[in-house]
């Protein structure tokens, strides 16, 4: 097993030892304080946006610092399992010298993120990232621009409906194991389709840039369950009856789009043997860490960390 990934492993047993707030942030470590100047290095630290209090992320900082990084977001799945991604990816992020932030949707607040925030459903998701950002690259001062995105199942919703959306923020993204998704068609409504739709007030898709980002399609060979999966006729007709067959079904209509606009392909599917739905087998036995890391920055993160022992150390921070 490559060394980031057991050292994932130590990271998220000793963050899993931590006493958690019992309100609807249960999932995540008590919160440093938000008037904070900085943030910490080395540390997963839980913060609530200044601006909206009820909005909360957790943000790591590498040991170089973050004057002039990258960003990489990691979106949750409906589990949200916020701290989980920020705990897992810590070491990566440490070893690539990058600023990761796991945005927390509330469910209570952000009801539908996994569709960006449908009229009715809660507060826009996306608006949600973008506030977060300005406030993390204030801190930061972490590179302004386009990110890096990842996300997984609920997340990969919103990941890739985030691209879709946004491309002109998306450096790259990685999609794995999302549920179901929106296809590049304009004669279908959103969220089905890239169609205009009243839920989502204002969107406009424009394929011929959304085409343009490079997004890696992740699914595990065994993710053919139906637990927590949205099914009905119209959906298993478009995208097929599985996780697995859907990923592959999206990959292929992405790929299908942009050679129908003579586009150069940017979109990549890779089924993993073994790996059912979830995140924490994908991380600690598919390789989900190199796998990402490896698709957004150009190589694989797997060896000795530039500092194993900083790599190795607990990454949480509670109040202060």
């Amino acid at each position: 097993m490559r060394l980031l990934t057991r050292l994932a492993g130590v990271w998220l047993g000793l963050v899993l030892l931590v006493r958690l707030p019992a309100a609807a942030t249960a999932a995540l470590p008590a919160r440093i304080a938000e008037t904070s100047a900085t943030i910490p290095r080395q540390l997963v630290v839980h913060r609530a946006l200044r601006a909206d209090t009820s909005q909360h992320y957790l943000v790591y900082v590498p040991a170089r610092g973050g004057e002039g990084a990258a960003v990489f977001v990691t979106a949750h799945g409906i589990s949200r399992n916020a701290m989980e991604h920020a705990s897992l990816f810590a070491p990566y992020a440490e070893r690539q010298g990058v600023v990761l932030v796991a945005p927390y949707f509330d469910p209570s607040g952000h009801e539908d993120y996994q569709r960006l925030g449908r009229t009715g459903r809660g507060r826009r998701a996306d608006h949600a990232l973008d506030a977060i950002l300005e406030e993390v690259r204030s801190l930061t001062h972490a590179r302004a621009g386009r990110f890096y995105l990842f996300g997984f199942s609920g997340g990969a919703q919103f990941a890739h409906r985030f691209t879709l959306l946004h491309p002109e923020q998306v450096e790259r993204a990685v999609v794995t194991s999302a549920g179901w998704y929106t296809f590049p068609d304009s004669a279908t409504p959103y969220p089905y389709g890239i169609g205009p739709d009243a839920q989502l007030e204002g969107a406009r898709f424009e394929p011929e840039a959304f085409l343009r980002v490079p997004i890696t399609v992740l699914v595990g060979g065994a993710d053919v369950g139906s637990k927590n999966l949205r099914r009905s006729p119209e959906l298993d007709r478009q995208q097929g009856s599985t996780r697995l067959e859907r990923a592959r079904n999206w990959a292929a209509a992405m790929r299908r789009a942009a050679e129908a606009r003579g586009q150069v392909t940017r979109v990549t599917f890779e089924q993993v043997p073994g790996i059912e739905h979830s995140f924490r087998q994908f991380m600690l036995e598919g390789g989900l860490g190199d796998r990402v890391f490896g698709a957004l920055f150009g190589h694989s993160t797997s060896g000795t960390p530039d500092s194993a022992g900083a790599a190795s150390r607990p990454a949480i921070a509670g109040s202060r």
